[in-house]
């Protein structure tokens, strides 16, 4: 018999989270398709206020992170030459949406040997020093990779996976609740956090952000191509593989034969570019 309360107090409760879950999402088109035609509409419970305030919330928490350890903006060469770039990137992103070049924008250089850069919502970004200097990268090859992580800002990537973790912890509160175990908040900053920096992105976010980073560097007046260059050499800086923060891409042959078709598509943009 109390089983049966339980099972039914169970499913009563999952009906209601499950249609607030419902009518709380909307469908929503982040960009326009551009010329590498990405157009997935995407399903979001969070908008995008309260996600990109959270972000900033969440990047001046890393900031002060590597401040304290010494690590934020130690170089200005490099810092300089980071924001240049971003600048450009931030003013071609018109193209995909036209509020995002009034973001708040911001760029840092985390001093690390780790290879890596990441761009949170609405616009956060930071590039770590192991990616310039290991790497010796080319101000095309920078812009490369520095697109790539804008394209996730513009897609709102974050925003997406965020709602998702939302959605999830709706689900486990629920289950809270009918076992009487406390029902703690999701803390939306470190959620931001963990999907920007600590985990993975999905293949398919992945493959989007090297399509719409390949044309939005080309727009910039960045050679497109140097996105193959950039992870040739980033695959043999991890030992054939990709670094951590780009694991869940395609195997290095596909991902190179897909870069290198969208780069050509998107040539007479970049070649348009040069001569403005």
């Amino acid at each position: 018999m109390k089983q049966g309360l339980f099972i039914s107090r169970w499913l009563a409760l999952s009906l209601v989270t499950a249609a607030f879950t419902l009518a709380a999402c909307q469908t929503v088109q982040t960009t326009q398709p551009g010329a590498v035609g990405v157009e997935r509409q995407q399903t979001m419970l969070l908008s995008s206020e309260e996600v990109n305030r959270s972000a900033a919330k969440a990047y001046q928490q890393e900031l002060k992170k590597a401040a304290a350890k010494g690590a934020l903006n130690r170089d200005p060469g490099q810092v300089a030459r980071v924001r240049v770039i971003a600048l450009r990137l931030a003013n071609a992103s018109g193209a995909f949406r036209p509020d995002a070049p009034r973001w708040a924008w911001e760029s840092n250089v985390i001093t690390s040997k780790e290879i890596n850069a990441w761009c949170m919502p609405g616009g956060k970004m930071a590039v770590y020093t192991g990616l310039i200097d290991r790497l010796r990268v080319t101000d095309d090859e920078l812009a490369a990779v520095m697109g790539h992580e804008i394209a996730h800002a513009l897609r709102e990537h974050g925003r997406e996976r965020a709602s998702q973790a939302m959605a999830q912890g709706m689900a486990i509160s629920v289950l809270g609740a009918v076992l009487g175990a406390s029902n703690s908040s999701v803390q939306l900053a470190q959620v931001v956090t963990d999907v920007t920096i600590n985990l993975p992105n999905s293949r398919e976010h992945e493959q989007e952000a090297d399509r719409v980073g390949v044309e939005l560097a080309a727009r910039a007046g960045y050679d497109p191509r140097a996105a193959v260059t950039l992870w040739q050499k980033m695959a043999r800086a991890s030992g054939g593989g990709p670094p951590q923060f780009l694991s869940t891409h395609p195997s290095p042959q596909n991902r190179i034969r897909d870069l290198q078709g969208y780069a050509a598509r998107v040539m007479p943009l970049y070649e348009a570019s040069r001569r403005r």
